[in-house]
């Protein structure tokens, strides 16, 4: 990949619907408190990119030329008996599954609120439609689209908020305060105030947690590993790091401004769009009421379908190429040919869609909530044993393993079995799961690393290879 394609394929597949849809429907709802999420992803995006980007990229040449995560775990570690291999690619597929069906749910929700379709029709159509082109191209094609959504994303998330804020029919602190939100407009725009009580130090750092995820994120990953050259990946994660800055800031303007453009109607009231729906109201209202331009209205509205596919199709690769290459080809028939790899991906892509279709099947399903577990599961299994394993010499496959489970499954537990009176521990503590899940996983990393044996001297060489460049 050169670094254009690179850059903006990695962050349009990164931030998909959730960024035009999650992201401004909870600061619409809850107020500007919800920045920290963006705050935490920018300093991610950052930290993801100038620091992991290079190392990795240079670690998988040098690691048997890794293609996928899973397979760069396996050849890092030796992993003989691709143990690694083998719990990489189920988390994949676990946490895949949610994040895909956030992305179908998200289509779903956008072909109902343009068209007035029923959600479940508005939904297939949209599964229909990923599936198709994905099929069409692999991953080169997959990347270039996703460079053209990305474009359409970012002109879209900056021009609209823009056009809504000049036709305001008045001051947007006092139309803001007109909406009803709890504590006026002074509580709503402040980022430490919720309603009527101030940010507790764990709801903040819950938030900037999610910055946790980016070490760990496959699609994104594989992104790193794939571009051209050292040069391109320098111009890429410049680009990356501007694009990121200016579509979360105006994800955030949208959410604000909507608010009071949208007015008399107020989203997720009295039979009203959900408030996930904003920007594609505002776009309605500006391009189709207001300003009689329904052509251009529907170029942004597709910058928002743009988004949505950008994420699917990625997701579906990186899972198909976990279970067939990694699973299939591994485990269950080694001596399988390209085509037959083929085939079996082709097939997993299809699966896969019917399951995150079933798990986006209910309408009132919050995008922003699917791609939160899903995020905080790749985010604690992968996060921690990238960092390690670029970063720290003596890690071995013992806790390459033992940090992988524990993050997967601390997730799992935070967020779904409630042990506390009825409550998960997520709902009881208000901590987001990532950061437990990462921080844990590192520990653990670290511990059983040294309680065990030494990496071989084969693998500290290849190591002090890759520090040395």
């Amino acid at each position: 990949l050169n670094g254009w394609v690179a850059a903006l394929s990695a962050q349009a597949s990164d931030m998909s619907g959730w960024l035009l849809m999650g992201l401004p429907g909870a600061i619409y709802s809850l107020g500007s408190g919800q920045i920290w999420i963006a705050v935490g992803l920018f300093i991610g995006t950052v930290l993801n990119w100038v620091c992991i980007s290079g190392r990795l990229r240079k670690y998988t040449i040098v690691a048997n030329n890794s293609m996928t995560i899973p397979a760069f775990f396996e050849n890092r570690y030796r992993d003989k008996k691709k143990i690694l291999l083998l719990i990489s690619s189920i988390v994949i597929v676990v946490f895949f599954l949610v994040y895909t069906a956030s992305a179908l749910a998200a289509g779903g929700k956008l072909f109902n609120t343009v068209f007035g379709l029923d959600y479940h029709v508005a939904l297939a159509i949209g599964a229909a439609v990923i599936l198709c082109y994905t099929f069409m191209g692999g991953f080169m094609a997959v990347c270039v689209t996703d460079f053209v959504q990305g474009t359409l994303m970012l002109i879209g998330l900056l021009v609209v908020p823009l056009v809504a804020y000049f036709l305001l029919p008045g001051n947007l602190t006092d139309l803001i305060t007109q909406s009803g939100v709890t504590g006026g407009a002074n509580a709503y725009l402040n980022p430490f105030i919720n309603g009527d009580r101030p940010y507790t130090f764990v709801e903040i750092f819950s938030q900037l947690a999610w910055g946790f995820g980016y070490c760990g994120m496959p699609h994104v990953l594989v992104r790193f590993m794939a571009v051209r050259s050292e040069k391109e990946l320098k111009k890429s994660w410049v680009i990356a790091i501007i694009w990121d800055l200016l579509s979360l800031t105006a994800a955030f303007a949208i959410a604000v401004i909507g608010r009071a453009y949208l007015l008399p109607t107020i989203l997720g009231e009295n039979g009203a769009a959900s408030s996930e729906s904003v920007f594609i109201e505002m776009i309605r209202k500006v391009f189709t009421s207001q300003l009689a331009l329904p052509f251009i209205g529907g170029l942004f509205l597709c910058g928002i379908l743009a988004a949505i596919m950008s994420t699917a199709d990625s997701q579906l690769l990186v899972t198909a190429s976990a279970v067939s290459e990694d699973l299939y080809h591994n485990f269950i028939k080694k001596d399988a040919d390209s085509k037959e790899i083929l085939r079996v991906s082709r097939i997993t892509v299809i699966v896969i869609a019917i399951i995150a279709f079933a798990i986006a099947w209910d309408p009132n399903s919050s995008i922003m909530g699917l791609v939160s577990n899903a995020w905080a599961g790749l985010g604690a299994a992968f996060g921690p044993i990238v960092v390690m394993s670029l970063f720290w010499r003596r890690t071995n496959l013992q806790g390459a393993i033992a940090g992988m489970v524990t993050g997967g499954l601390t997730v799992i537990i935070w967020d779904y079995i409630p042990l506390v009176g009825g409550q998960t521990l997520g709902t009881y503590t208000g901590l987001y799961s990532l950061a437990v899940g990462f921080l844990l996983s590192l520990v653990v990393i670290v511990i059983v690393s040294l309680l065990t044996k030494a990496p071989s001297k084969e693998i500290t060489d290849e190591f002090d290879k890759v520090a040395a460049k």
